[in-house]
């Protein structure tokens, strides 16, 4: 456990989002506004708060408990959409387990091609 621990702590998620800039374009440049926040997860949901997404580190979950989790969030949370990523479905997914949070309103706009999001 201690090495998923140290794992998650390594993570370089500069690389990361630049990493990913094909399949999510705004994710490098909101985190290089400081906007996407990456904290561990706790057992608790935080609101945004100004953030237009939060990753949820769980290194110990599996992808099947992550998934489970995103679809009771999206359930009770209309106004952000969960997803989760886990590093064993490989491609884009992040090198740990993570929950993340969005703002559902910010997603869209960003999802429709609206070229001033992240930049």
């Amino acid at each position: 456990m201690a090495a998923k621990k140290e794992a998650a702590e390594e993570v370089n998620w500069s690389e990361y989002f630049a990493s990913i800039v094909s399949v999510c374009p705004w994710s490098q440049a909101y985190w290089r506004k400081q906007k996407i926040d990456v904290c561990a997860w706790r057992g608790k949901v935080k609101a945004l708060d100004g953030a237009v997404a939060r990753m949820y580190l769980h290194p110990r979950a599996s992808a099947r408990l992550l998934k489970k989790m995103m679809n009771q969030f999206n359930d009770c949370r209309p106004q952000e959409e969960w997803l989760y990523s886990h590093p064993q479905h490989g491609g884009h997914s992040t090198p740990v387990g993570v929950l993340i949070q969005q703002d559902l309103a910010t997603l869209t706009r960003a999802r429709k091609g609206r070229s001033n999001y992240g930049k």
